[in-house]
């Protein structure tokens, strides 16, 4: 199993690019784990204060849970991954049955950042973009599927986002083996990454047949 991480800043554009590395690969030779399914549950906190949760700074993460899934996976045992809902600010009941395939994305953008996890990628990936191209996506995407304004956004992005960007996210770029400019329109990096990708499987299977 290859197990790759793909992090970067919030709006860089990391689900373009594990979306184009999937449709590079049959159904079911990848799977996702999504860093956001590992929230920490909320649902003690009031209502009225889960909003100012910070949810850009590790311990937001339950990492154990997270590393324990994908040692699991490696060892090909299937797992229940949970669910997370930024509505409400809770872990929900429902999980998410993940079967052991040849890849795995660890997808999120604190995943370089725990260093348990990172001993766990074979390959570790940092998709970088402007500043700026990141804050309009995070505008657009919060305000349709997180039911914000833009000003909402904007106050939470200079109060919130943006210094953990510079305290936690920018730093774990210097773990990367490859670095991706300009997010999901690199096509060059996507696919440098997709035939090495492509690469280690064929070796993975030549070894295998060898047996």
């Amino acid at each position: 199993m290859l197990v790759i991480g793909i992090a970067g800043g919030t709006g860089s554009g990391k689900t373009t690019v594990v979306n184009k590395i999937i449709n590079s690969f049959a159904p079911g030779e990848v799977a996702v784990i999504p860093q956001d399914s590992y929230y920490k549950d909320s649902s003690h906190v009031p209502v009225e204060e889960r909003s100012k949760i910070n949810f850009d700074e590790p311990a937001a993460i339950e990492w154990p849970l997270l590393v324990k899934h994908i040692k699991q996976l490696k060892a090909g045992k299937p797992i229940e991954m949970p669910t997370y809902s930024y509505l409400t600010c809770t872990r929900q009941e429902e999980t998410v049955s993940v079967a052991p395939t040849d890849v795995v994305i660890v997808e999120g953008i604190l995943v370089l950042n725990d260093p348990v996890l990172r001993e766990l990628m074979d390959v570790k990936v940092f998709v970088d973009a402007d500043p700026d191209d990141r804050l309009i996506r995070v505008i657009a995407r919060d305000c349709i599927e997180r039911g914000r304004t833009p000003q909402m956004v904007i106050d939470r992005y200079q109060q919130v986002l943006k210094p953990m960007h510079c305290q936690y996210i920018e730093p774990s770029k210097r773990f990367a083996d490859l670095i991706v400019p300009q997010g999901g329109s690199n096509r060059v990096a996507i696919t440098l990454l997709t035939d090495y990708i492509e690469s280690r499987l064929r070796k993975a299977e030549e070894v295998k047949n060898e047996k």
